[in-house]
């Protein structure tokens, strides 16, 4: 007969008399104990545990767990052959421990087999835990599985061993995770199965009811006795009462707790620096909401009263305190001093001073000397130091764009003094050129001894190149317009025979190439290419450009005729250095040739002051363009602070001025009128003769192309943008935008060519080169709602805009915003008709993408507030930003 011993007949062996009396007489009131004991009578042999006998194992046999090593198994329990054991005694019982302990089985047996003298022969009978196959989430949708899953797989993977402490722990972090997303009534119940498939495994069903989200009801505040609960209540950044704009209202234990340290600040901020929330409560209502009451107690508001300076020999006291800003009287503010102290982003701050001269060891320590009743007396003890001198400047991170690029962009170079400042500005520069994500990191390792500093630059790169396709509408004229381009903005002319610098084309050396087509099939064409080296030379950030268009309308089907135009272009830039080095200069000379054929869509005013078209001539435009701009913008792509401004003006030759009778120059005899009336009848047909009113217009017409052969003009463009963080991510963008084409001479008036259109979604812009007009956009109106655009477009025009601008990404591989707006312009045919207070207003909302290979995406839906006719218009935004 063979003699087991179990785990149970172990737990039966630790308890004590008054144990066993107990559970036996449990078992016996419930009416099992006389069938557990028959079993166990069965099933096991009793020994007498007076009666201790020692054996030497003779054997050991391993029943089950075929997939684990058999000596690793003996080697744990602690049984080999040839040990001797006693029986009874804790050899057994501890082998069973231990092997349990390992959390690999759900039961152990060791039992006896056989006994040959003082031989005895063992078997361990060993019953795996099952293991995870697969498992399933039931109740929410695919697509919020991912986060899910990664919380189930960082604590139950695939193959593991399942047990209920790892299931209770993964349905804990689940519920948790629902629980900070306002989830505080989510359940998740764990049903296991056996797997059909894979013996001793199992299939975890995941069951998630997160029920609704808990809403907060109301936050009621008691005990604020100076600042109001508005305020307050706007501290609260993420912890909102339902019906908020913009937020969703929900409890996270952990933003409230930081919402709590919000509040607190604010009030530190307005000289209650004993505030403290005596207690907050919770409670829900029958609605399940949330209830939140907190109960404040402001204490005394405190304020500035003496403030000394102790250390400082560099800047006298009256100098600190004057950059300081922060006079006797003023309510105690600690961040406000801090920053001034430390860092303030406008640079009004003490460490600017130090650190922009050198100074990289210095330090500031403000210290409370005296607290009279709600006074506060301040010393500010200065640690100057030595001057430090940058040893090295290190670039790393840069695996396509060569090193000379990035370094000629630093204000840092060896052997000079550290400063603070040149380092901001050195960033903001690298990040202008496009070429790398926002997560520049710098390292500033100091060498005390020698009073060095190293300054290391990581950067990391991203796609540059962008590829462009839109598509327009440019009006009556150009037409349904798609656009094909590339541009490559990190270009390397001189690597063009190293291969391996070719991803497809040469890269590294910061040069721009860009090729673009646009066509509206046969009836237009257009060809653009321009190569620009933003250092020429290699020693100035001196851009040089060079570049040429060539575009073809042929809209004779229609009856419109031909028109071609055809230009050249080379330009110069270069950073200023006074006022500051914010400004730059651009230079650009255009040689333009505009070739029409009973082409409609140009008008000039006649001597009576009504706009007469023209379609015919060939008329040439040589302009050099001057611009003038400062940028303090260091985000291009979503801009948070600083401001773009530029003034430009285009001009020409003042031909007119140059000849001593200009009427003789253009007016046709009347042998000439005669002869080109003829020979324009001839040309229509006989059932197609001009009459006198045409007739008129034809000569008109011949006269002004011959009048503006040469173009000659003044334009004037100046923008302004600015860019405010007013809270937390919100941007407040501003823009104006104004231009105004002169004349030189009364006796020739406003060219016909270089006006401005207002209207539409600013996408033909794109084409204002092609047309010989600016586009300006104006969302919510169609090019035809502003009547001056039918007459060719206008000598002057304004535009105003201000978005509210909120972020909703902001990484490497796109940044999307969206934005609300309100915006007003209007063009005029002439500066006698200006009146800025004439605007055609709109407002809307709407959405930007951009992606690093596509450049920008996005629509705008505008309501036009004076439309004559319609209201709503939804624009695209495809390449760039409308201008």
């Amino acid at each position: 007969m063979h003699k087991e011993f179990s785990f149970v007949r172990a737990f039966f062996m630790k308890l004590t008399s008054k144990q066993l009396f107990l559970s036996i007489l449990l078992l016996a009131l419930s009416g099992q104990f006389s069938g557990l004991l028959s079993q166990v009578e069965e099933s096991y042999t009793t020994f007498d545990y007076t009666d201790i006998r020692e054996f030497n194992v003779g054997g050991i046999e391993i029943d089950g767990a075929t997939e684990r090593d058999p000596n690793a198994i003996k080697s744990i329990a602690g049984l080999r052959e040839g040990k001797k054991i006693k029986i009874p005694g804790d050899d057994i019982p501890n082998a069973i421990k231990a092997l349990l302990r390992l959390g690999l089985f759900e039961d152990v047996k060791i039992i006896q087999t056989d006994i040959q003298g003082d031989l005895i022969f063992l078997k361990i009978v060993l019953v795996d835990r099952p293991v995870l196959a697969r498992y399933s989430i039931k109740g929410e949708p695919k697509n919020k599985h991912s986060n899910l899953t990664d919380i189930i797989d960082n604590t139950l993977t695939k193959g593991s061993i399942v047990t209920e402490d790892l299931k209770n722990l993964v349905k804990i972090k689940l519920e948790e995770h629902y629980v900070e997303k306002g989830f505080l009534d989510a359940t998740v119940d764990i049903s296991e199965k056996k797997d059909e498939v894979k013996n001793n495994a199992v299939r975890l069903i995941f069951n998630i009811d997160k029920k609704e989200r808990v809403k907060i009801s109301s936050i009621t505040i008691l005990g604020n006795k100076t600042l109001p609960d508005t305020k307050l209540k706007r501290k609260l950044k993420n912890t909102k009462v339902k019906g908020t704009l913009f937020k969703k209202s929900k409890y996270v234990k952990a933003d409230y707790e930081e919402d709590k340290k919000s509040l607190l600040a604010f009030y530190n901020q307005n000289g209650f620096r004993d505030a403290t929330i005596v207690t907050d409560t919770m409670w829900r209502t029958l609605d399940k909401d949330l209830n939140i009451q907190m109960t404040i107690n402001e204490g005394n508001q405190y304020f500035f009263r003496n403030i000394k300076w102790k250390g400082n020999s560099i800047y006298n006291d009256e100098y600190l305190s004057t950059v300081l800003g922060i006079n006797k009287g003023d309510v105690y503010d600690p961040e406000l001093l801090q920053k001034r102290l430390s860092f303030s982003i406008d640079g009004r701050d003490i460490s600017s001073l130090y650190l922009d001269d050198g100074y990289l060891f210095f330090s500031v320590d403000p210290v409370e000397t005296a607290v009279v009743g709600d006074s506060i007396d301040m010393e500010m003890q200065i640690y100057e130091g030595a001057q430090a001198t940058i040893a090295n400047v290190n670039i790393d991170g840069n695996d396509r764009t060569h090193e000379h690029v990035i370094r000629r962009e630093l204000r840092t170079k060896p052997g000079d003094k550290f400063s603070r400042t040149n380092i901001m500005r050195s960033q903001r520069a690298v990040m202008g050129l496009g070429y790398f994500t926002e997560n520049m990191d710098i390292q500033t390792p100091v060498n005390q001894a020698n009073g060095t500093v190293n300054i290391n630059y990581t950067v990391e790169e991203r796609p540059s190149d962008q590829l462009e396709l839109s598509a327009g509408y440019g009006g009556r004229v150009s037409g349904l317009i798609g656009t094909l381009g590339i541009t490559f903005n990190n270009f390397s002319l001189s690597n063009i025979k190293d291969r391996s610098t070719w991803s497809p084309l040469p890269q590294g050396d910061g040069q721009k190439l860009s090729v673009r087509g646009q066509s509206n099939g046969q009836f237009f064409r257009s060809y653009n290419v321009s190569f620009t080296e933003p250092w020429l030379g290699g020693k100035r950030p001196t851009s040089f450009t060079v570049g040429a268009v060539h575009s073809a309308f042929n809209r004779e089907f229609f009856g419109s005729g031909l028109l071609k135009i055809t230009r050249g272009f080379i330009g110069l830039g270069t950073q200023l250095k006074w006022p500051d080095d914010f400004f730059s200069i651009n230079s650009t000379l255009s040689v333009e040739r505009i070739v029409m054929n009973d082409f409609s869509g140009f008008s000039v005013e006649d001597n009576f002051g009504f706009f007469q078209p023209i379609s015919r001539g060939n008329y040439k435009n040589i302009s050099l363009n001057l611009t003038i701009a400062r940028s303090s913008v260091s985000e291009p792509i979503y801009p948070r602070r600083g401001s773009r401004i530029s003034l430009s003006l285009q001009v020409t030759p003042p031909y007119s001025l140059f000849r001593s009778n200009n009427d003789s120059f253009f007016l046709l005899s009347d042998e000439e009128k005669q002869s080109a009336i003829n020979e324009e009848n001839i040309r229509r047909g006989s059932g197609n003769i001009m009459n006198e009113v045409e007739e008129a217009r034809f000569v008109f017409g011949l006269e002004s192309s011959k009048k503006f052969e040469f173009l000659e003009y003044h334009k004037w463009r100046f923008n302004a943008e600015w860019y405010f963080n007013i809270t937390g991510k919100f941007v407040l963008a501003t823009n104006i935008k104004l231009g105004f084409l002169g004349k030189y001479n009364s006796d020739i008036g406003i060219a016909p060519f270089e006006r401005f259109e207002v209207g539409g979604d600013g996408l033909s812009n794109q084409n204002a080169g092609i047309t010989g007009k600016d586009i300006i956009s104006l969302r919510g109106y169609d090019v035809r709602d502003l009547p001056v655009n039918n007459n060719g477009g206008g000598a002057i025009f304004d535009k105003f805009t201000m978005e509210l601008r909120y972020p909703l990404a902001l990484n490497p591989s796109s940044s999307i915003y969206v934005h609300g707006f309100v915006q007003g312009g209007n063009t005029w045919s002439r500066f006698t008709d200006f009146n800025p207070f004439d605007l055609k207003r709109s407002a809307g909302f709407g959405l930007r993408v951009f992606l690093p290979m596509f450049g920008l995406l996005g629509f705008d839906y505008g309501w036009g507030f004076d439309k004559t006719s319609g209201f709503g218009q939804f624009n695209i935004v495809l390449g760039f930003e409308p201008e």
